[in-house]
């Protein structure tokens, strides 16, 4: 990957959804214009969904998901329909093909797509094949979803810039990525990025927020200026001014913030990162909740990444061990990485979340959803080390969020 690439967690996520054999792969070839799709008669031919990456002229940079038949049988299809359930929480904008007049499925899903405030584009694909049937059902589908649906033909290209048209028109509102780090910093100011190079950052290499971030400075105007933690107070006795603001790596928050200068600003990624692809307002009362725990709690530390577990890991190693200083040996903690996230919370008194950097602003969206949903608090990284440290209170969040400590909160 280049400074210049988007990676897939900045993309938009169009999912391509429907039964077996409804066209979804032969739709997402056409609209690729490439071969990415197996596309074959017997049905279920799609297991894993299938990622495509590519630029959508009028969009930008997309991310479309070919998923398996949602009407899949047996207990192999019923792991392959919950990968389709896992990809339907991470899409932005859904096309739903219709291949027959029984749409009772179809129809299941569409009230899934609705609750989850997902703009959903209804299909009828392969019209060039039984033009007469594809008008009968385009009129069943009308009827039964409220909905006129695009009818389009992956073979002989038709309907595919109108169905391009359609996918501009539902653009979430919020479709434009939020500023990383929002009001913290404009042109011309010195930012100073601390960025341990640990096992976690392997030689000539840098993680991703920090890539980000990185870029994001670059592309305001700033003067960004980047060091290790062990360099922070020579760099900082080297500029002539003191820089307006300091991003530091969370599990650094002790080491950096006595040298912070009292007028510079102090941040983490991760933090950054709470309001960029989470809900900061609910992860700041899940800091809140945080410190009320009782000693005996259970705790889900939830990473977005599925590496092997490292040495002085941070979601694995650091995070739980200041945890345990703080409430003692019987707080219980589990860990889940990549996207096996529960969806039954019960017994859970507080989810601890990683910055998320590899997955989309919806896929984490949604999750705190279902958090919501069943009463439970929820945090990430960043907030969690600093109110464990004592520090959060000082610490600069984007766009005019504050922390209301226990204090204000009576």
């Amino acid at each position: 990957m280049t400074l210049n690439d988007t990676t897939r967690g900045n993309r938009l996520h169009i999912g391509l959804f429907g039964r077996r054999n409804a066209g979804k792969s032969s739709l997402l070839n056409a609209l690729t214009g490439q071969s990415v799709a197996t596309v074959s008669a017997v049905p279920g031919t799609t297991t894993d969904p299938v990622y495509k990456a590519m630029e959508l002229h009028g969009v930008g940079p997309v991310v479309f998901i070919d998923t398996a038949g949602f009407d899949d049988e047996g207990e192999l299809g019923q792991l392959r329909v919950e990968k389709t359930e896992q990809a339907a929480r991470e899409t932005d904008i859904a096309l739903l093909l219709f291949s027959g007049l029984d749409m009772a499925e179809e129809l299941k899903w569409l009230a899934i797509f609705r609750q989850q405030k997902t703009p959903v584009i209804l299909v009828v694909s392969c019209i060039d094949e039984q033009e007469d049937a594809g008008e009968v059902l385009a009129r069943a589908v009308e009827a039964a979803a409220a909905v006129r649906p695009l009818r389009v033909s992956a073979r002989e290209k038709q309907g595919l810039e109108e169905l391009r048209q359609e996918i501009i028109r539902a653009l979430p509102e919020d479709y434009e990525q939020p500023s990383i780090t929002g009001d913290l910093c404009q042109a011309r100011d010195t930012v100073v990025l601390v960025m341990p190079q640990d096992i976690q950052a392997p030689k000539g290499r840098l993680i991703l927020p920090q890539v980000q971030v990185l870029r994001e400075l670059l592309d305001k105007g700033c003067q960004a200026v980047c060091c290790t933690t062990d360099r922070l107070k020579e760099t900082l006795a080297k500029l002539k001014e003191p820089p307006q603001l300091i991003i530091t790596d969370s599990q650094a928050f002790k080491e950096v913030y006595p040298l912070k200068p009292d007028d510079t600003l102090l941040t983490s990624f991760s933090v950054l990162f709470a309001a960029f692809k989470g809900d900061m307002d609910y992860f700041l009362q899940g800091a809140g909740k945080l410190l009320t725990l009782k000693p005996t709690a259970r705790i889900l530390i939830a990473e977005a990444c599925t590496h092997k577990p490292l040495q002085e890991d941070i979601g694995r190693v650091k995070l739980p061990r200041l945890l345990r200083k703080k409430f003692g040996d019987g707080l219980q903690m589990e860990i889940v990485s990549g996207k096996d996230f529960p969806r039954d919370l019960t017994g859970v008194d507080l989810v601890i979340h990683c910055g998320a950097c590899m997955f989309n602003r919806k896929y984490v969206l949604n999750r705190v959803r279902e958090a919501k949903a069943q009463g439970i608090a929820m945090t990430n990284y960043g907030l969690s080390i600093a109110a464990l440290l004592g520090i959060l209170p000082m610490v600069a969040l984007p766009n005019g969020k504050k922390y209301a400590t226990m204090k204000d909160r009576h």
